[in-house]
């Protein structure tokens, strides 16, 4: 069978590599074109787009881009006509590809949507274009189940594929003397940054966490760096400051890691479900942030939080990613510091809420059963 998939973002990118590989195990005769990254066409997909040129944060930076994201958008059309699918596999993303869902209706061609928006958040309005456009919604964090049943809609929960992910790399992790001597960071104490995968990200966030470097030089910083991210943009932000930049290797380096600095966002719970004490940094424009506060009713950002449904991880947002701030609640998660067991223990009930792995093979199995019952239907 024919497959689309579409992803706006690092993560959807990873999610969605090991989706291919779970459809191709699934689908022996699957073919899988994609609007995504290195990671899905590594996977075996065909990759037509790259995320990249639209990977935009925030309500002003998109509204400012929205020329580059409406091309973008009639580009991902024709794609989709061109290619014509038996299903249009889409992952988060929810402003442009609920776009994408309709058009694809249109078309009268099958809508699966993997990672369901974040409609409990803000735009509760999208679950009316998720049952007019979507065939099948999945999930892949647990409170959402009891979240949409309410809105009597049905979604469809097999396990968070992060759990996969680490999985991969559990034997390793484990062995934290070869992955410290693998990433050339024997002797200090090591303090993981991770500012984010856009360069708005980097730009705004780092020079926060970079800034407190001086007041621990029993340590070594070290940023987990990401592919789209311009290595000279991280030295122009590090400066002269003793401040070691790793690609492609944050698993690693939260493994090794004492505590961490971590972009809200997906590497929030990438960390916990590793075991790294972190504190989680967030700074948007001033315009974005104004509209996010006015639009948005979570009382916490980060899944950590989200996910326990209550403060486990600070949450350092706009004024408050600040050095006082920083150093304070660093020192609180170095060794011996106070909330370094308490934080640990609220991990461990969140891997138990994961649950084990292999969410990526069972999503992928369900998909291509789905398929293949709608296609019998059809014909």
């Amino acid at each position: 069978m024919r497959y689309l998939i579409i992803a706006g973002e690092a993560s959807g990118d990873l999610h969605g590599s090991n989706l291919i590989k779970g459809l191709r195990k699934a689908d022996s005769g699957a073919e899988i074109w994609c609007r995504g990254g290195d990671l899905m066409e590594k996977a075996g997909a065909v990759l037509l787009a790259h995320y990249r040129a639209t990977a935009f944060m925030g309500f002003w930076e998109v509204l400012v881009n929205i020329r580059a994201i409406r091309r973008s958008m009639a580009e991902c059309r024709k794609m989709i006509s061109r290619i014509n699918p038996d299903v249009l596999i889409l992952i988060d993303y929810p402003g442009f590809n609920l776009k994408m869902a309709a058009y694809a209706h249109g078309l009268g061609i099958p809508v699966f949507y993997y990672i369901a928006p974040k409609v409990w958040a803000w735009k509760e309005s999208r679950i009316a274009l998720l049952r007019k456009y979507v065939t099948r919604l999945y999930s892949i964090l647990p409170f959402e189940i009891e979240y949409f049943s309410r809105h009597e809609y049905p979604v469809h929960y097999f396990g968070n594929p992060l759990v996969d992910e680490i999985e991969r790399h559990r034997e390793l992790l484990c062995n934290k003397g070869s992955v410290t001597g693998l990433l050339g960071l024997a002797g200090k104490p090591v303090i993981a940054l991770l500012p984010g995968s856009r360069v708005q990200e980097v730009k705004r966030i780092l020079p926060g966490m970079v800034a407190i470097t001086g007041y621990y030089p029993d340590y070594q910083f070290v940023v987990a760096a990401t592919p789209g991210i311009p290595e000279d943009l991280y030295h122009r932000i590090i400066g002269t400051r003793e401040v070691k930049l790793i690609y492609n290797k944050t698993y690693e380096i939260l493994a090794v890691s004492e505590a961490a600095l971590v972009k809200s966002g997906t590497s929030t719970l990438e960390a916990a479900l590793i075991g790294a004490p972190q504190v989680v940094c967030y700074r948007a424009g001033h315009i974005s942030y104004y509209l996010a506060r006015l639009l948005v009713k979570v009382r916490f950002i980060s899944l950590v939080n989200l996910l326990m449904d209550k403060e486990v991880v600070k949450e350092l947002i706009q004024g408050d990613l600040n050095e006082r701030m920083i150093v304070k609640e660093l020192n609180s998660l170095i060794r011996g510091g106070w909330k370094r067991d308490i934080i640990r223990r609220h991990y461990g009930e969140i891997r138990q809420m994961m649950g084990g792995p292999g969410a990526s093979e069972r999503v992928a199995n369900d998909m291509a059963a789905s398929l293949k019952s709608i296609m019998n239907e059809k014909n």
